[in-house]
């Protein structure tokens, strides 16, 4: 167990150094918005508000899993939840499996909903867990301990694979997702880690019930950079550190799909501004998604430093959204950019 916890300590530690970053883009840079000269809208009149899940939301940004499994996660988990509670934001925990293998660090996640009694909170556990179904009381475990407003359901196999001590078994997890979807009346929510979701594997999701799909694609932190980098990884294999389907790539395979059924598609991978935002909304997603920027402020200036962020976020949003002549989010759609040529 000792193993877990400093593993997820090694990634909080990671993933806000450079060197774990994708040097494969995203994709963002190749649209420029079109320029509105004559907007018409009013200041006063321009809301970030979002909808996802039913819910509405202040502004159109989840903050992604990531932290949890070891002592000095609850610190940061606490900040998280505060700031997500203050401002209305959804958010999640990282990976519980470590929780539900050692009890002794629930603490470390419930610290959330203690801050946080009125956010919109996800549990979080691996698809290599589902293998063979999810115990009921495991399934209870997960969304007790932080009255969990919906489950993730997180993909792996690029990161299990580069981890010396990782899952190397990954049949039978979307008969364990079917499962779950079954087990539970809370919305479930499959996302990757950072190498993408194709319209494959989306279609594959969606035909066994999932109606929010995280596309994680490639362009933010590099998992395979992230584990190779851990100094107890001896064996560490770079040939896969770009491996992935680009954030855009997957948002434009996965808006295919709308034509055939009505889901919700969230950007992350590589989201580090309002301007990746807009772009992903414009694009086909619903909401978006961010980790690395958040912990990042939080490791570098607490919670006055993700307030900061936020809040730059927020102004900027609301600027793009004026020189696009709209008065929310709901109003952005392909033709408020252009591919750069």
């Amino acid at each position: 167990m000792t193993d877990i916890r400093d593993r997820k300590k090694d990634h909080v530690e990671l993933t806000v150094t450079d060197g774990t970053q994708y040097n494969l883009s995203a994709g963002f840079e190749r649209y420029r918005f079109i320029h509105n000269a004559l907007p018409e809208v009013n200041i006063n009149e321009v809301t970030t508000a979002a909808d996802f899940l039913g819910h509405t939301f202040s502004f159109p940004l989840f903050i992604s899993s990531m932290t949890g499994g070891y002592a000095d996660a609850g610190p940061v988990n606490s900040i998280i939840a505060e700031f997500c509670e203050a401002e209305n934001l959804p958010f999640g925990v990282g990976s519980q499996r470590a929780m539900l293998e050692d009890q002794s660090l629930t603490d470390t996640f419930s610290v959330v909903r203690e801050k946080a009694p009125n956010a919109f909170i996800c549990s979080n556990i691996g698809g290599a867990q589902l293998i063979g179904g999810l115990k009921p009381k495991k399934i209870t475990q997960l969304i007790d301990s932080i009255k969990a407003s919906a489950i993730i359901v997180h993909l792996n196999p690029l990161q299990e694979l580069m981890q010396p001590e990782g899952d190397r078994n990954f049949k039978g997890i979307l008969d364990g997702i079917e499962q779950l979807v079954k087990d539970t009346e809370l919305p479930v929510i499959v996302k990757e880690t950072g190498a993408g979701i194709s319209e494959h594997t989306a279609r594959r999701l969606l035909n066994v019930g999932i109606e929010v799909i995280d596309v994680a694609g490639a362009g933010g932190t590099s998992w395979a950079k992230v584990e190779n980098f851990r100094s107890s990884n001896h064996s560490a294999n770079h040939n896969f550190d770009e491996w992935g389907i680009p954030t855009v790539e997957c948002i434009q395979q996965l808006s295919k799909l709308e034509w055939e059924r009505s889901f919700e598609i969230i950007a992350s991978g590589g989201i580090r501004s309002s301007f990746d935002i807009a772009r992903s909304l414009c694009l086909g997603a619903h909401f978006s998604a961010s980790a690395q920027p958040v912990i990042k402020a939080i490791k570098n200036g607490g919670y006055e430093g993700l307030e900061k962020l936020f809040n730059q976020w927020k102004q900027d949003l609301r600027t793009i959204l004026i020189l696009l002549g709209c008065t929310n989010v709901r109003d952005l759609n392909r033709s408020h950019v252009e591919e750069i040529k």
